[in-house]
């Protein structure tokens, strides 16, 4: 086996940087959902394209990534703004009738798979261009950057428990949210992946006051 560092190293960073985005959104439909399903879901949307990538490996960069960020921007805004409003069920329930687990929404299972199939999408435009260099460097490099995110998601599973049901909705619909414009820009300009961060804010204050907002007739709000 002959091994090229360069190539491990690149294949290893951009795995990490692409699915720790879709791990990210899996731990916050896991929370919501309190099933190891959410994981099941983003791990079958990212194998539906890995799988081709290293089976027919540049066939992958052929197919159009602007067609596929427009239907994955639609299904994140759509389960975004769908879970903001679940988001605001809860709080009102907690605060009139008091809460109750609601039944998780299929939906976010389906956006997990989206979730992981363009983030996966968006590796394996780089991975094609590796594999031809050094195909063992390249799914070498690809394996340990899987292991370092399953592990890191596996490390933190038990954390995102602790939090309340309301604001996990919060988190996850400013994640889809953010994933969602994000996506939809890139199809015009080439966009850098700090923007995620005050996207981020953005979405998920907005949504936590459109939660949080007074309910009208509540006693003491």
């Amino acid at each position: 086996m002959n091994l090229d560092p360069g190539i491990m190293l690149a294949a290893l960073g951009i795995t990490v940087l692409e699915l720790a985005e879709a791990a990210a959104v899996g731990l916050a439909l896991f929370a919501e959902s309190r099933s190891y399903a959410a994981f099941l879901f983003i791990a079958a949307g990212t194998a539906v394209v890995f799988v081709p990538t290293f089976l027919v490996g540049g066939l992958v960069a052929l197919l159009p990534l602007v067609l596929v960020r427009l239907i994955g921007g639609v299904l994140l805004l759509y389960f975004g703004l769908r879970l903001a409003k679940s988001a605001r069920r809860s709080v009102v329930k907690s605060k009139t009738t008091g809460f109750t687990a609601e039944k998780f929404e299929r939906g976010l299972m389906y956006t997990g798979f989206s979730v992981g199939a363009v983030e996966a999408f968006e590796a394996s435009i780089v991975l094609v261009g590796l594999i031809p260099e050094s195909f063992d460097s390249a799914t070498l490099g690809f394996a340990a950057g899987v292991v370092v995110v399953v592990a890191a998601a596996f490390a933190l599973r038990s954390q995102v428990r602790k939090v309340k049901q309301a604001n996990m909705k919060v988190v996850v619909s400013g994640l889809l949210l953010t994933f969602s414009a994000f996506w939809f820009g890139e199809t015009l300009v080439q966009l850098n992946d700090v923007l995620l961060v005050p996207l981020f804010a953005a979405f998920a204050y907005a949504v936590f006051r459109f939660a949080n907002r007074p309910i009208p007739g509540a006693a003491g709000v």
